[in-house]
């Protein structure tokens, strides 16, 4: 390599390719599975959504940081993505909500990134060989190293996503409430949800909050007695990063909450976790879903949605006819795929017939992206107020 400057940065892929351009964010070293966002707006609820955990992202819409960030539209407390790739950063942040610029923020919290690369090709290029490991190197890390190959060597020696444990890294330590708001906020809560933290975006529990719910967020470390100690009426579990197939214990306290008979919601990971619970397998997509664009069909209404998307995993079950839960003989009775992804026919999403539990792949809470699927959390809501009533009745 020819002796880089301070403005230099290289993208280092597992199979070798090799992208040059210029140093974005923080100088240094990053390496992760890299995967693309197809969303035109929202980067800074990107940045922020725990999912990303240990991940390099790179932003198909070409133009980024225009809008500057703010306060408001963090996802979490901090920037999750390992690393970042963009086309053409904004040179300045105009808008009304603005508090400062993309770069420095990304600079603050030590994210490592490059611009001025072909990312169409990049795309392409991942869409036909598939996600992989990557690194982006820039600074001294780029400075000392002594060639292209040893880069690829760093890369390759980073532990892939598949078999990765990531939930507990980014759950809360801590429970907190979030209490309703909206027209009912000062309001006696109308329920009240227990919601696993296994990388819990923010906007899922105020969409909860304005639908009359108190939530107290959990972490995952959580036990059956601690959600039972709440008294929810119903129980919640959220998106997250890593391999579902690397989440035993969630998958056993969602045994517990199923056999107790609380009303169950999930999203993402949490749909992961419903099929496994079930008794169905999970498997790696290609290139998986990610972005605000993805046409999704429920298969109860006929009804076609545009989604948001950020999984990389997802559930084997059977499209069609309701089929028997496969795990314990049968224990939680019927169950039939409610979603489908319009693209490529993945399953978005499991109802169960004979218990109060279902769930959805993709993200109802969409900040940023469509609404067409919040009418989900009505659904949550509903299945409550009937298992509450009935309890009341009994």
């Amino acid at each position: 390599m020819k002796d880089p400057s301070d403005k230099d940065a290289i993208l280092v892929l597992e199979d070798g390719t090799v992208y040059r351009g210029g140093a974005y964010g923080h100088r240094g070293r990053t390496t992760g599975e890299i995967v693309f966002a197809t969303g035109m707006t929202g980067y800074q609820e990107t940045l922020t959504d725990p999912s990303y955990d240990r991940q390099i992202v790179v932003q198909t819409f070409p133009h980024i940081g225009n809008t500057g960030i703010n306060h408001e539209d963090p996802e979490s407390s901090r920037i999750w993505v390992s690393g970042y790739v963009v086309r053409d950063p904004s040179p300045v942040a105009s808008n009304w909500r603005s508090t400062g610029s993309l770069e420095p923020e990304l600079d603050a919290q030590g994210i490592v990134g490059i611009r001025g690369i072909d990312t169409r090709s990049l795309v392409r290029h991942l869409r036909s060989a598939g996600v992989m490991r990557a690194g982006i190197f820039s600074g001294v890390e780029l400075a000392e190293a002594p060639s292209s190959d040893a880069l690829v060597d760093i890369v390759r020696s980073t532990p892939p996503m598949k078999g990765l444990s990531l939930y507990d890294e980014v759950s809360t330590g801590e429970s907190y409430t979030v209490e309703p708001c909206g027209e009912h906020e000062g309001e006696e809560p109308l329920f009240t949800v227990a919601a696993v933290d296994l990388g819990i975006k923010s906007m899922t529990p105020h969409r909860l909050a304005e639908r009359g719910c108190r939530v107290h967020v959990v972490p995952s470390t959580s036990a059956l007695d601690d959600i039972a100690s709440l008294h929810p009426d119903g129980v919640f579990f959220s998106n997250g990063p890593g391999d579902p197939e690397q989440a035993d214990p969630e998958v056993d306290l969602l045994r517990h909450v199923l056999d107790a008979g609380y009303p169950f919601f999930g999203i993402c990971f949490g749909n992961q976790l419903l099929g496994r619970a079930l008794g169905f397998g999970t498997y790696k997509l290609k290139f998986g879903h990610r972005g605000i664009n993805q046409p999704v069909k429920d298969l109860t209404t006929g009804k076609v949605e545009i989604t948001a998307h950020n999984h990389g995993f997802a559930v084997d079950a059977p499209v069609g006819d309701p089929v028997t839960a496969p795990y314990g003989q049968g224990r939680y009775g019927r169950v039939r795929v409610s979603h489908v992804d319009l693209n490529d026919d993945v399953v978005e999403g499991l109802m169960c017939l004979d218990i109060p539990a279902f769930s959805v792949q993709y993200h109802p809470e969409a900040a940023a992206g469509p609404h067409d699927a919040a009418y989900l959390f009505d659904r949550f809501v509903d299945l409550m107020r009937t298992s509450k009533e009935g309890n009341v009745n009994a």
